[in-house]
This record gives structure tokens, C-alpha cells and sequence, in this order.
């Protein structure tokens, strides 16, 4: 039974990725517009993260009010290992950038940054087991699983510590 269950596993990943490729096709042909709304963000950001080899990663809706819920009810939202797998996104514009400075090309001096923490740790993000978290996705009540590993390869992040005192 355990072979079988295996293999529906992996014809229905196969099934989701081909979905995602057809997607991400399709979503070249709408306009700029529909890719801005609602239902095009999980598209857009799924057609960025493919083109930089990032292929471990998912999307899950949650309740208006997941923010009013326990820790351990968000956690049981998204299906994440633990409630350190849970972070914090927020997208930050750089006010002082000059007029030329448009995009997240320059690390160093970008337009926007997104600040990602952990809801109770920081740099041991980096420890994760399993190796994946959660994070925004975009949208309110859009969240992004990725492999921990995967986002820092393709991100690039500055890693910190915000709770040790050294």
C-alpha cells in the first residue's frame, strides 16, 4: 500500500508542477493589470522564484482572522513543522533612495527591502529542520512556504541576530 501511495504522490506532484508551468505561460499573455490583482500574485511570484531555480515552494489561502489566532493555529493553517517555521514579512520603501534607484538590482542600495523575521527566533532560520518556512506571500491572507535553503541561495538575505544581546 505504501509503494502505491507513493507513486499517486508523485504523479500528482508531477500533475501540479505541470499546472504551475501552464500558469506561469499563461499569466505572459495577460495584461499588466490582471497580474497586479487578487488571483495573479501566487503567478507572478511563482513565475520570479522558477526563473531563479527555486522549484520547493508553495502557496496556501488563510482566514481573514488568521491573525487573531493562536501561534499554534497559524501553524496548523499553513501545515508548517513548528511555530519557529512561522515568520514575519514586511516590504519596506526606500524613501532616500535618488530617482535613478527603481528595483531591488543593487542589494546595497535598493528600492524596497523585505524584512523577513522569525515570529520567535532569527538567524537560526538558517537551522530549520525540515528545512522550509512561511512567510507573506503578497497578499493579506496569501502565505509563501519555501525552502529555507532555497531562499537564502536565490535572496540573498542580510541575516541578523535580533535576540542575542552580543
Amino acid at each position: 500500500m505504501g509503494d502505491s501511495l507513493a507513486e499517486l504522490e508523485r504523479i500528482q506532484t508531477q500533475i501540479l508542477d505541470r499546472i504551475s508551468d501552464l500558469e506561469i505561460s499563461f499569466a505572459s499573455l495577460l495584461p499588466q493589470t490582471a497580474t497586479q490583482n487578487g488571483g495573479g500574485t501566487e503567478v507572478h511570484l511563482s513565475a520570479i522564484l522558477k526563473s531563479k531555480g527555486v522549484n520547493d515552494f508553495s502557496f496556501k489561502r488563510v482566514a481573514s482572522d488568521y491573525y487573531d489566532w493562536p501561534l499554534e493555529s497559524r501553524r496548523d493553517a499553513v501545515g508548517a513543522a513548528s511555530v519557529q517555521h512561522l515568520c514575519k514579512s514586511i516590504v519596506l520603501v526606500n524613501t532616500q533612495a535618488i530617482p535613478s534607484v527603481v528595483d531591488c538590482s543593487d542589494r546595497n542600495n535598493s528600492k524596497y527591502y523585505v524584512v523577513v523575521v522569525q515570529v520567535i527566533l532569527d538567524e537560526a532560520i538558517q537551522k530549520l529542520n525540515p528545512d522550509f518556512f512561511w512567510l507573506g506571500g503578497g497578499e493579506v491572507d496569501l502565505k509563501l512556504g519555501i525552502k529555507t535553503s532555497q531562499f537564502i541561495n536565490v535572496v540573498k538575505p542580510f541575516i541578523v541576530s535580533c535576540s542575542s544581546s552580543t
